[in-house]
């Protein structure tokens, strides 16, 4: 966005991650160099991201009138039961990749990153290394995230752009790094996975629902299936999806199964239990190293066993 910057340019530096110590972009960022004021560093077409600020910037939306692709969203009738993953913690994306990978390397995995985290896809450093290795095929990024191969201007035409334009066997869903909590019910970035279900459903896509579970978070709301998953299966997503659910321990699964009666979201869910257990080999095979709240896999197993077990569903459903 600024151009490159070289020992002695004068730039400007937006301080406010370190001053806050932020964990997920916790560093400074460049957003002017004089050097560089009188080049151009935007891209093509007339969709504006980031809109209304000093740094907006101009992307070529898939779906715009000067887009190859016009004529695709116009003519689109069904997403004919694709499948889509949906996560709510870009730390997701990685393991299910590697898991279906891991089961069989011919599956062509795409990736939508929504605007609930870090706007720019180049601050993701999983997306650099899954597309070095050639695990992920191409990226879309929607709503003012920005930097995929693909840009689209909603989940809506994101999705249509993922089954239409990428043509892959299963699209993942996730936001870019950096989730926003508040401690409240409903004040968290991840509460967009409600509606990207609902999304996925009105244009018959075929959602598979990745909750967040863990325990070793010390936080008691985040404990069996978080606080996130359950508000957003109870009160957000308005249509049903399948729930997987690792299988764990006996006393574990009493807590995750205790928290699915309590809210009735048998009633509304298929909820399927799986076998994730290869995820550590999984990701030991191509060499990811992914950590959630800065824990690994043997820190946080039950998070990456519930990735393993949506792996491993998806790879089944793919025959």
């Amino acid at each position: 966005m600024t151009g490159k910057a070289k020992i002695g340019d004068i730039i400007i530096v937006n301080t406010t991650a370190v001053e806050l110590s932020l964990g997920t972009g916790g560093t400074h960022f460049v957003i002017f160099n004089y050097s560089n004021e009188t080049k151009d560093f935007h891209g093509s077409g007339h969709i504006m991201k980031l809109r209304y600020t000093p740094i907006q910037i101009k992307c070529l939306a898939a779906e715009e009138e000067n887009s190859p692709y016009h004529k695709v969203f116009n003519t689109f009738k069904s997403l004919d039961n694709h499948i889509f993953i949906v996560g709510s913690l870009h730390s997701m994306l990685a393991p299910i990749v590697a898991m279906l990978k891991y089961l069989n390397e011919n599956i062509k995995i795409n990736y939508i990153m929504t605007d609930g985290g870090s706007l720019p896809i180049f601050f993701s450093n999983t997306v650099r290394i899954l597309k070095e290795k050639k695990l992920i095929e191409n990226t879309i990024t929607i709503g003012h995230a920005f930097g995929g191969d693909l840009e689209c201007t909603n989940i809506y035409t994101g999705l249509i752009a993922a089954k239409e334009i990428l043509k892959g066997d299963v699209t993942i869903i996730t936001m870019g790094p950096g989730i926003v909590g508040t401690d409240t019910k409903y004040g968290f970035s991840g509460i967009e996975q409600g509606y990207i279900i609902d999304a996925i459903n009105t244009l018959g896509g075929q959602p598979i629902i990745v909750p967040r579970i863990s325990f070793q978070d010390k936080r008691d709301r985040h404990k069996g299936i978080s606080h996130h998953t359950r508000t957003i299966l109870s009160e957000i997503s308005k249509t049903s999806g399948k729930v997987i659910i690792p299988k764990l321990d006996r006393c574990k699964l009493n807590i995750i199964n205790g928290q699915i009666n309590n809210l009735n979201l048998y009633k509304k869910y298929k909820i399927i239990y799986e076998e994730g257990d290869k995820i550590s080999d999984a990701m030991n095979k191509y060499g990811l190293y992914i950590k959630t709240m800065g824990r690994g896999y043997n820190e946080d197993k039950e998070y990456f066993l519930t990735l393993g077990a949506v792996g491993n569903y998806v790879y089944k459903m793919l025959g």
